[in-house]
């Protein structure tokens, strides 16, 4: 039976879970490097590693970034490049180029100081809602709320609220409830701790209900409905995708190419890769040398598969088969549509790659 859950609880309610809530979260905060810190650079540069990504993935990365760039200052100064090979490995490489791009502005328009000002912050490339609030109710302590993966499961299970919470009615209740939640001060620390519980206790599939301190007055829990509680979004379609890299060898050295803006991995260097159709060899090797023409102006002979890859791009299952190439010469193109470099095969690891691309890059070393 659907009860959705359209009223907030009163006062008191929020006022114990905020007394509960600090009291579990001074006996297990997680010690991650970020915390403690309330340089908004810091607190910035974590919740941007932090989105789509694990919190043990992050640790390593952000403190490597922080090292070589320690200043909002010095990552704006950075070159580009330098700072996808940083990021090479964490993933959705539009977020490395929109802090980037971001450090920049807060540079030269801000002088270098993180602005207040929450709706400042949102206009910043790749600060929403939920970035914007944890910085600056973590660096801060300003009374902004947050509703992240962890923290909207834990609402809606604590509202009993079994409605879609991505549409404009759960989010208008969730983001309420994450405020009414908030005392004059202490913000930042409330909303790490609703990220902890969500973490770690409040789990998608197996709830550790008799650990949380908000078990009490957890209204899916007094339902049994723990696990019904959120409403699952429907999962994408999965694109089953059949991809071929070309590895094309010229006098020692190997084609890369540049993804321009707008294309998946913009920003990185690669190999000539694209989609392919043909199963018979001899028509494939064709495909594959009018492939890499039509993309770099390069003519090749196709010679012999290297190996198979298969990897998954958010919700495209890739299949990327990788081929050696020799260079027959090169056709002017009047409209280069793409960067392309020869590079020596021991340079390879200054440039940036996707985690497939590095992958290619040592089956290049072998050629």
């Amino acid at each position: 039976m659907t009860t959705v859950t359209s009223e907030l609880p009163d006062a008191d309610w929020f006022r114990l879970l905020r007394r509960r809530l600090l009291a579990w979260y001074a006996r297990h905060a997680r010690a991650l490097p970020w915390r403690g810190s309330q340089d908004p650079y810091a607190v910035w540069l974590s919740e941007i590693m932090l989105q789509q990504t694990q919190v043990e993935t992050v640790i390593g990365y952000f403190d490597r970034f922080l090292a070589a760039f320690p200043t909002v200052e010095a990552l704006a100064r950075a070159d580009e490049e330098d700072v996808l090979r940083l990021w090479e490995g964490l993933g959705y490489y539009r977020r490395a180029r929109q802090l980037h791009r971001a450090a920049g502005i807060v540079a030269q328009e801000h002088g270098g100081r993180f602005p207040r000002d929450p709706a400042v912050v949102r206009r910043l490339p790749g600060i929403g809602r939920y970035t914007a609030g944890a910085i600056l109710s973590i660096a801060f302590d300003d009374r902004q709320p947050i509703i992240e993966a962890n923290t909207l499961r834990l609402w809606c299970r604590l509202l009993g609220y079994d409605g879609d919470p991505r549409s404009a009615a759960g989010q208008g209740l969730l983001w309420a409830a994450a405020e009414a939640v908030l005392p004059r001060r202490g913000a930042g620390r409330i909303n790490q701790a609703l990220m902890d519980l969500g973490s770690l206790i409040c789990t998608p599939r197996a709830p550790r209900c008799e650990e949380c301190p908000a078990a009490n007055g957890c209204l899916a829990r007094s339902e049994g409905r723990q696990l019904e509680i959120p409403l699952a979004s429907p999962k994408p379609q999965v694109e089953v995708v059949r991809e071929a890299a070309v590895l094309v060898r010229r006098d020692g050295r190997l084609l890369m190419i540049r993804w321009p803006e707008g294309r998946r991995w913009a920003g990185l260097w690669d190999f000539p890769r694209f989609a392919v159709r043909a199963a018979n060899p001899i028509e494939l090797r064709r495909e594959l040398a009018d492939g890499v023409l039509a993309m770099t102006g390069v003519q090749v002979a196709a010679g012999d598969r290297l190996d198979v890859l298969r990897h998954s791009v958010t919700r495209f299952r890739i299949t990327l088969e990788c081929y050696a190439a020799d260079f027959l010469g090169r056709r002017r193109m009047t409209s280069p549509t793409i960067e392309t470099r020869w590079v020596p095969p021991t340079a390879i690891d200054e440039y940036p790659l996707s985690s497939t691309g590095r992958k290619l890059s040592r089956l290049a070393m072998r050629l």
